[in-house]
Order: structure tokens, then sequence, then C-alpha cells
């Protein structure tokens, strides 16, 4: 019986390798299960993480990116990076429930829209505030309203995620 774990523990050292002295074959087969696992972890996350782009979805994004990628590549050992992104999964997960449940987490964490244009003048000062300029903004209202005429624009706005909107008059 420990012969037979043994043996099955050296077949898997000779595919996932050990350490950071891994061949091509190694990382790929380690790659490949990083791949399923963070499949896992992402439908655990829920579809905001890589959807929305909040600040909070964002940081995952980039948390399980660098994390998982040690293990691919040998950095960390293997099972505290998988535990690793399983806790800032869940944290994002109870973060976001929270956000969704509590107007007042929802402010601090995700902030408020912006209103850049209003009553056919542009809000300099927000402007300011959200660090764009109106060549920036003429280009989110060409992406959502369809159009380049201010007259036929009522508000403009950057939302929280930092996509600028247009609401067309009428």
């Amino acid at each position: 019986m420990i012969l037979g774990f043994l043996v099955k523990m050296d077949i898997l050292i000779e595919i996932f390798g050990q350490g950071k002295d891994l061949n091509a074959l190694q990382m790929s087969a380690r790659g490949i299960v990083v791949f399923f696992i963070a499949l896992l972890l992402i439908r655990i996350s829920g579809r905001r993480s890589f959807s929305l782009h909040t600040p909070l979805d964002n940081i995952v994004t980039i948390a399980l990116g660098a994390v998982l990628s040690r293990a691919i590549v040998g950095a960390s050992d293997f099972v505290p990076v998988i535990v690793a992104c399983t806790v800032i999964v869940v944290m994002h997960r109870s973060f976001s429930w929270l956000i969704a449940h509590n107007r007042t987490v929802e402010k601090i964490a995700e902030g408020n829209k912006i209103l850049l244009y209003a009553d056919g003048q542009f809000d300099r000062r927000n402007m300011s505030k959200a660090l764009v300029c109106e060549e920036e903004i003429m280009q989110g209202v060409r992406k959502s309203a369809l159009t380049d005429k201010l007259d036929q624009i009522d508000k403009i706005y950057m939302e929280r995620n930092g996509e600028i909107s247009a609401i067309k008059k009428g």
C-alpha cells in the first residue's frame, strides 16, 4: 500500500514537477490544472468579477492572475496558491454580497456616478474629479449614444465602473 502511494507520488512529480526547475511539459500540465481551477474559482466568484470591472472586481482579476501564475511556474507551492486564491474568491463573493445588501458598503467600495454634462454644459469641476477631458467624454457619447451631437444629449455620466454613458433627450 505504501509502495503504491509512493509510485503514484513519483508519477505526479514526474508529470507536474517540483520546485522551480520545471520543464515545458510540467509547466503545461500545471497550466491545464490551473485553468480548470481558475474556471471553478471564477464560477464561485460570480459573473460580476469579470464583467462589471469595478475596483473590487479588478482586484480579484489581478490577484487571481498574479497568484495563479506562481503555481504554473513553480514559484510557490501548488496547494498554498490554490488555498490563497480560494480565500481571495470567497472574500470577493462576501464583499459582493455586502455591496448588494448594504448601501453604505456599496458607496464606500464602488463610489457614485459622476455627472459630467447637463443643461448643455460640461461640469468642469466633476470632469477634473473624474480625470477626463472633453474628447474622452465625447468618445463615451459616441459609443453609448451613437451620436456626436451634444444637442441630442440630456446628461452624461461617468459610471461607477469608469465607463462614460450618455442619456439622449426625449
